[in-house]
């Protein structure tokens, strides 16, 4: 039975007449993002060590899983938003993800994981994707970039905590099972509060449309995806620079763990660098994405850019753990820079009667970048050696950082 909408006279646009129903969105994002932070120090490991699997290539082929199978969950995530409400599709992608934690924990083989990753993308296009579209609904234009920020601060802060929960846990205890009971927690919480508590946001875009042009019939799907893809500059610059951001973030998730155990560090302090990555690209946002609202969108993402490809290519020439550890800071200074700039500067480019579809093709691209990245770093970590992936995809993030300086035009403010 459909949950009954709230009267039109109750909805108002802003967060502080909206902060319930988003603070209660901060906290279901932030079980969204442990989901993924349950992986990115023990599961590598859980490929080499436990399944003996010698193949780097290999071992990466559940991010390979995960990205593809993410990327096209985006990509539909934005028209079933609109057709079959915001919070119906948070709801599906937390019973999609409820069983990962479990086929994680208790896989007889590889291919059980690869399989868990999959299901592992759907929740997290679905997901992530409607946290992310329902506060930018709930807070209108004027504050996306603080939406945004908060949103995938929540998220990423949750990934950098449990990546080192996961690794200490994994010390004392094992890589499995003990590590993915935080994983049923989250899963269990998140679906009951997104049943209970969370209500739809589309009133509110509703409420917003009224204070822009009529759209007429509107875009199809296909005009959207190549306006988002290649149509429009912004839009193209924002697309090409969220592919090349995961691109190089699948590649950290699948090769670093590997990369580091290759020098001797234990699972603990593997954890401590994978965490410190994504817990200051989340704190940081709260910053950069209200920063993007005062200065404009252009500059945060291409700076943002070329200090990631100076924390890759310092992790690629260095060889010691405090090198390593400011490397993992400059990669999340970068990260929070460029993360929910590109939201908002997608939302700014798309009318609000297509902005969730315009969102979702942003989101395919950039989250396919977790499979071409987590391939690309695996062929030449097996021909060249894991400094030379790291070292080549900081050469490629730079170069997308430039097309962003050269392609992307600062848009007026609302």
């Amino acid at each position: 039975m459909r949950r009954k909408q709230q009267p039109s006279a109750a909805v108002r646009l802003g967060l502080r007449e909206n902060w319930q129903q988003f603070a209660l969105l901060v906290l279901v994002n932030a079980f969204v993002g442990g989901m993924v932070g349950l992986e990115r120090t023990v599961v590598p490991l859980i490929g080499a060590e436990e399944f003996r699997i010698a193949s780097t290539t290999v071992v990466v082929s559940f991010i390979v899983s995960f990205g593809i199978v993410k990327a096209i969950a985006n990509l539909v995530s934005g028209h079933l938003a609109d057709s079959l409400g915001r919070r119906s599709m948070l709801i599906a992608g937390w019973l999609v993800g409820l069983p990962v934690p479990f086929m994680v924990a208790w896989a007889p083989d590889w291919g059980w994981v690869v399989a868990a990753n999959a299901l592992l993308g759907i929740n997290q296009g679905f997901a992530w994707s409607m946290t992310v579209i329902m506060k930018v609904d709930l807070v209108g234009p004027r504050s996306r970039g603080l939406a945004v920020g908060l949103n995938e601060f929540a998220g990423y802060l949750s990934v950098g905590v449990t990546a080192f929960l996961t690794g200490y846990i994994a010390q004392r205890w094992g890589l499995r099972p003990q590590p993915f009971y935080l994983g049923i927690g989250y899963a269990v919480l998140g679906l009951a509060f997104s049943v209970l508590l969370v209500r739809d946001t589309r009133a509110h875009v509703t409420l917003e449309m009224r204070g822009h042009e009529p759209a007429g019939k509107g875009p199809t799907f296909r005009q959207i995806f190549h306006r988002t893809s290649f149509g429009d500059r912004n839009l193209f610059a924002a697309s090409q620079a969220g592919l090349v951001n995961n691109l190089n973030d699948g590649m950290s998730w699948g090769i670093f763990p590997l990369f580091f155990a290759g020098f001797g560090l234990g699972v603990e302090r593997i954890g401590i660098l994978k965490a410190v990555y994504p817990a200051v690209w989340g704190v940081l946002q709260t910053v950069t994405g209200p920063l993007s609202d005062r200065w404009g969108r252009k500059g945060l993402i291409v700076a943002g850019m070329w200090v990631q490809a100076a924390g890759l290519v310092t992790t690629a020439v260095t060889r010691s753990f405090g090198w390593w550890l400011g490397a993992s800071i400059l990669l999340g200074l970068g990260t929070a820079m460029v993360y929910p700039t590109l939201i908002a500067a997608v939302s700014d480019a798309s009318h609000p009667s297509w902005r969730a579809r315009s969102l979702s093709v942003y989101r395919f691209w950039r989250d396919l970048g977790y499979a071409i990245g987590a391939l690309s770093a695996g062929i030449i970590t097996d021909l060249f050696g894991a400094a030379a992936a790291i070292g080549a995809i900081g050469v490629l993030t730079f170069a997308s950082g430039a097309v962003a300086a050269v392609a992307m035009k600062e848009e007026c403010k609302p």
